[in-house]
């Protein structure tokens, strides 16, 4: 089988997932490509994917799940039989059962996964002081992706039917992990070198950000710490302080490699 029509589907507030994405949609080929990123705003309608579409869908790792919000933006998109590529990017700590959730979530909307991959981003609480995956996907990571998306074209062109391809298996347990409450916290802004561009404003893929009294205001409530603010701000001027950093930094500084389920 070959498709000509390549879709990417991400969520990817500091852009490790549409790394990916793009360099596993350049291993695949095809004339066509399309784009669908979920990380500022939810769509207003259903989406509909075809049967001579191949997908990709891209999410980050919150604490061995996949990122609530890119759930929830998901639900947007329902297929025809349609094949898939799941993925998900983490912080160089663990997965879990993310990829397993990822890859059931889209077979119940009617995606037929037929590979996919688990990959190394950059850690959302990385800092100079203390890296954490630090410049990843790199380079290698990049070339292991379009590798990855020639694996997958190969393995289409060999079939037929989607139907004639052994039922993909991914690493992963269900029931998935069970996440524990998560204590509101946010970036604070240092007012010294905020110069007010708002661009932190335009980055918050959930809208956590607002000016009150000539002041930058991130709501714990809604924040999703992601750190997209932290890693933009031209001046800086955001931080988040977290002991998870330290300790992220100390047991899982040894570089993983992406792992792909073809």
């Amino acid at each position: 089988m070959e498709y000509k029509h390549i879709h990417i589907i991400y969520f990817s507030p500091t852009h490790t997932s549409a790394k990916i994405a793009y360099a596993i949609a350049e291993g695949l080929g095809g004339d066509v490509l399309l784009e669908s990123d979920m990380t500022y705003e939810a769509l207003a309608e259903e989406v509909e994917i075809h049967s001579d579409e191949l997908t990709i869908v891209a999410a980050p790792v919150y604490g061995g799940r996949v990122a609530e919000t890119a759930m929830e933006r998901l639900r947007a998109f329902q297929a025809h039989q349609a094949p898939v590529v799941p993925v998900v990017v983490y912080g160089n700590r663990d997965y879990e059962d993310a990829l397993k959730e990822l890859s059931d979530t889209l077979a119940e909307a009617g995606f037929i996964p037929v590979s996919a991959g688990a990959f190394i981003g950059e850690h959302s609480y990385s800092r100079k002081d203390m890296p954490i995956a630090a410049g990843r996907p790199d380079g290698i990571d990049l070339e292991i992706a379009t590798n990855f998306g020639r694996t997958i074209r190969k393995k289409l062109e060999l079939v037929d039917e989607l139907s004639d391809l052994k039922p993909l298996e991914v690493k992963g347990n269900f029931p998935y992990k069970v996440k524990g409450p998560s204590k509101p916290q946010a970036p604070v802004t240092d007012e010294d070198l905020c110069t007010q561009c708002e661009y932190c404003l335009d980055v918050c893929p959930v809208s956590a950000i607002s000016i009150a009294d000539d002041r930058m205001f991130s709501d714990p409530t809604v924040c999703i710490k992601c750190c997209a603010c932290v890693k933009e701000c031209p001046e800086g001027a955001r931080t988040f302080d977290t002991p998870y950093t330290a300790m992220l930094h100390k047991n899982f500084n040894a570089r993983r490699e992406p792992e792909l389920f073809v």
